[in-house]
C-alpha cells in the first residue's frame, strides 16, 4: 500500500472558457468538480496504475463532506482523511479553450487545532506502518506546524518506509534537513531552496543539504534527477498544450510506483516525464490520457548515467 497524505485537501473546481480576458464577463462551456490537493491527484494517478492507495489528510465542513463523496467514488482509494472542524478548501483553475493556458485560484485552508494535529499524528503513525512508501504533498493549511512534513519524514523513515517529499518554502526546508528519500520541487522551488537558479548545480547543493535523491521539474525542459548514483535527465519527445495542472503530481506517482516496482532510475524518470506530459493532456488534474502516455513512454529520451555502485 502506498501512503499519500494532502494536509491542504481540496475541491478543485475547473471552468472552460474560450477565451479568458481580464475585466469581463464570461460564460463557461464546461464545469468539472472533484477531490483535489497535490496528494490525492498523486493518488488517483497511482490508482489508475493499478497501485493500492490510501489517502490521509484532513478534510471538513460543507466542502469536505463533497470531497469524501467524490474520492467514495474513485476506485482503488482507500479514504483515511481525518475529520476536522473548520472547512475544507476550494480551488479554481480557469482553462483557456484557446491558447491552452489556466489560471489557478487557491483558497488558504481551514485552521487546524492543536487537538486535530495531534489526532493526524497518531492516524498517521498507525497507517504509515503498513505502507510501501509515503508521498507528503502541498501545502500546509494554517495552524500546522512549519516543521509539519519534517516531523512526518522522521516517523516515515524511522518505520523504515521511503518517503517523498513535495512542497515549497520553509516546509520544504525544514523537510529536507530530516534527510527525505526524494524531493521533486519545480524549478522555482529549487532555486527558493539553495538560492541558486542553475538546475544542476541546485539539485547538487540540494542533495547536500539532506534529501537523497533531488529530481527537479523543469517544464518543457523535463526533469533532472541527482542522488549519489549518478545523475538523469529525461524529456517528452514533444511540448504538449493543455491542463498543466497536476502534472507535477503525475511525476510524484511515476516516481513512486518505479520505486515500489524497484525500476531503475532511468525507468522512473521515463515514466513519470510521459505520466506529466499525458496528464497535461488529460481535462482535469489526477487523470491522464493512457494512450498518450503509452506512446510517450516509448519517446522520452533519458540522458545521464550511473556514477556510483
Amino acid at each position: 500500500m502506498i501512503l499519500t497524505v494532502t494536509l491542504n485537501t481540496a475541491l478543485d473546481i475547473t471552468y472552460r472558457v474560450r477565451v479568458l480576458r481580464p475585466h469581463a464577463s464570461h460564460r463557461v462551456t464546461e464545469v468539472s468538480e472533484r477531490p483535489g490537493g497535490k496528494g490525492l491527484n498523486v493518488a488517483r494517478v497511482l490508482a489508475a496504475l493499478g497501485h493500492e492507495v490510501t489517502a490521509t489528510g484532513f478534510a471538513g465542513g460543507a466542502t469536505g463532506r463533497s470531497l469524501k463523496e467524490g474520492l467514495a467514488d474513485a476506485p482503488g482509494i482507500v479514504d483515511a482523511l481525518v475529520p476536522v472542524g473548520g472547512a475544507a478548501r476550494r480551488t479554481i483553475a480557469v482553462v483557456d479553450e484557446t491558447i491552452g493556458d489556466t489560471t489557478q485560484l487557491n483558497e488558504p485552508g481551514p485552521v487546524i487545532a492543536p487537538a486535530e494535529w495531534s489526532a493526524f499524528l497518531e492516524a498517521y503513525e498507525d497507517l504509515v506502518r503498513s505502507a510501501t512508501a509515503v508521498a507528503l504533498c502541498g501545502s500546509l493549511p494554517p495552524g500546522v506546524p512549519v516543521g509539519a512534513y519534517a516531523q512526518l519524514v522522521r516517523s516515515a523513515r524511522a518505520a523504515g518506509v521511503p518517503v517523498l517529499l513535495d512542497t515549497s518554502g520553509e516546509p520544504l526546508r525544514r523537510g529536507v534537513a530530516a534527510r527525505p528519500d526524494i524531493i521533486k520541487p519545480n524549478a522555482d522551488e529549487l532555486a527558493e531552496l539553495t538560492g541558486s537558479h542553475e538546475p544542476l548545480q541546485a539539485a547538487q547543493d540540494a542533495h547536500r543539504r539532506g534529501a537523497h535523491t533531488v529530481v527537479a521539474s523543469l517544464g518543457a525542459e523535463g526533469l533532472l534527477a541527482v542522488n549519489a548514483q549518478g545523475r538523469w535527465g529525461a524529456v517528452p519527445p514533444c511540448r504538449v498544450r493543455g491542463n498543466p495542472t497536476g502534472a507535477g503530481d503525475a511525476v510524484v506517482a511515476g516516481l513512486l510506483s518505479g520505486l515500489v516496482e524497484h525500476l531503475p532510475w532511468p525507468g522512473r524518470l521515463a515514466r513519470a516525464a510521459a505520466l506529466s506530459a499525458a496528464t497535461v493532456l488529460a481535462p482535469v488534474a489526477g487523470e491522464f490520457d493512457r494512450r498518450a502516455y503509452e506512446e510517450l513512454l516509448e519517446r522520452v529520451a533519458v540522458t545521464g548515467e550511473a556514477t556510483a555502485a
